[in-house]
């Protein structure tokens, strides 16, 4: 049952958070936790999960909807459509996050304090957790995401990967992180990144396939998000093979990566090689295979991946 606004009390706030899960028993509670008691709603979509994590889920929350996973983005902005949300706000969460206390309490004073009236949303850093480390070196702190912000003022742009929340008018950052545990395993880890390397090497290759709507804007001059996409579109412009090279090399060493340790080694390694070299590989067997069976590269990735392309 929905809490009348006119009756909040100074510890509750007009926030709903929408929480993604799928087998996520490990992870959930937490995240849960770090947000249960301040804000006003909890939903959690389910993607059918098979393990215990709607009988966790139950035990903070009866607002479970069940919908099958395509993809984040699609995910993301069906939730945000068809959820019976009745507060200004949302929160929009993954499984593996947790709001820390220190934002809480900040976001607490800011709702306490009130606020200006064109304020759309908030740009929040996650703080990103790999192999019980804190990973704040390398240029992977502070990362901003636009991930609370008014209900009709955002959506998650139409992408396979890296999606951004586009929100329209004017954003506060805040001081306050969102703890990103990252993996339970690095098997977990090179799967995961294995799936995604696949997503942005067909995006690369098909970017006239992607919908035409709205995305973050690349701006040198823009806020964090849009700095970032700046620097991501120049990125792709680089020779294949050349740019992980350059890219781990400005992570470890110029950005200080090296001062994180074996776990830092390990990650901006995975992270920002491996898996930056992995995405060059396979454009490059996908176009090779292109040219050499005379394929179009969407047919080559419905050979390879069996994703069908709209005509």
């Amino acid at each position: 049952m929905s809490i009348d606004h006119s009756q909040l009390t100074t510890d509750i706030f007009p926030i709903s958070a929408i929480i993604l899960t799928y087998n996520e028993e490990k992870n959930i509670e937490a995240c849960l936790k770090s947000v249960h008691g301040w804000v006003e709603e909890i939903f959690v979509v389910d993607s059918y999960s098979t393990d215990r994590t709607l009988d966790i889920v139950g035990n903070y929350t009866d607002k479970v909807f069940q919908h099958s996973f395509e993809n984040y983005s699609k995910q993301r902005n069906w939730a945000l459509k068809n959820l019976p949300i009745e507060t200004e706000w949302v929160l929009n969460l993954d499984s593996d996050h947790r709001v820390s206390p220190e934002l809480e309490n900040e976001l607490k004073k800011v709702f306490r304090n009130g606020l200006d009236t064109r304020l759309n949303g908030f740009l929040i850093s996650r703080k990103t957790i790999f192999m019980d480390k804190w990973i704040k070196r390398g240029g992977h702190y502070p990362v901003y995401h636009s991930m609370l912000f008014k209900k009709d003022a955002g959506f998650c742009e139409d992408r396979l990967y890296d999606q951004h929340f586009v929100v329209e008018g004017e954003l506060k950052y805040l001081k306050g992180t969102v703890i990103d545990i990252i993996t339970d395993s690095l098997t977990n880890f090179i799967q995961r990144h294995n799936k995604w390397a696949t997503f942005e090497a067909m995006e690369f290759l098909t970017k006239e396939s992607i919908s035409s709507e709205k995305k973050v804007k690349p701006d040198i001059l823009g806020h964090a998000i849009q700095r970032r996409r700046f620097l991501r579109t120049n990125y792709n412009r680089l020779p294949l093979f050349v740019r992980p090279f350059l890219y781990f090399t400005y992570r470890y060493f110029f950005r200080l990566g090296f001062f994180e340790g074996k776990e830092g080694l390990i990650f901006h390694f995975l992270q920002g090689f491996w898996y930056r070299f992995l995405v060059d590989a396979k454009i490059y067997e996908i176009q090779k295979r292109a040219r050499s069976e005379g394929k179009s590269v969407h047919e080559v990735i419905s050979d390879l991946y069996g994703i069908e392309f709209d005509k």
